[in-house]
């Protein structure tokens, strides 16, 4: 899995959005199909409440949503559930992010892989932590 990569839900759901969609994360998408993507637990709760809310606030209908579900369901991304609590917590602190940005910067300082992410304050964090990044 050498094209392998870290996957912020901010990438991820710019593929559900036509109008948050730019040339590189459809690249992004195009190499995920290729190396696959890892991403912390709290992915899936992120992507889920933002479809939840683009439903209720009539951006997406119901089928919409079903369909983008799917559609993230489908790609080989494989989820980490064993981060440890004090690690988050650490990590946030260092770096001034949310224990959720934290999660992502963590699985990427220990897969060894590149974050794709739109979060300015994550990137940022990344760069600074010797984190490589993808242009998103």
């Amino acid at each position: 899995m050498t094209s392998a990569f870290v996957l912020d839900a901010s990438v991820a759901l710019s593929w559900c959005f036509e109008d948050e969609a730019s040339p590189e994360s459809d690249a992004l998408l195009h190499r995920l199909a290729d190396g696959g993507a890892i991403v912390p637990v709290i992915w899936e709760y992120e992507v889920a409440n933002v479809l939840a809310v683009a439903e209720r606030r009539g951006r997406l209908s119901e089928a919409e949503v079903a369909r983008r579900s799917t559609l993230l369901r489908s790609l080989p991304i494989h989820v980490v559930r064993d981060l440890d609590p004090t690690s988050l917590l650490q990590t946030a602190r260092r770096h001034s992010l949310s224990a959720y940005d934290a999660a992502y910067l963590i699985v990427a300082e220990r897969e060894g892989l590149p974050l794709a992410t739109r979060d300015a304050a994550l990137h940022a964090a990344a760069v600074a932590a010797g984190v490589a990044t993808l242009p998103a």
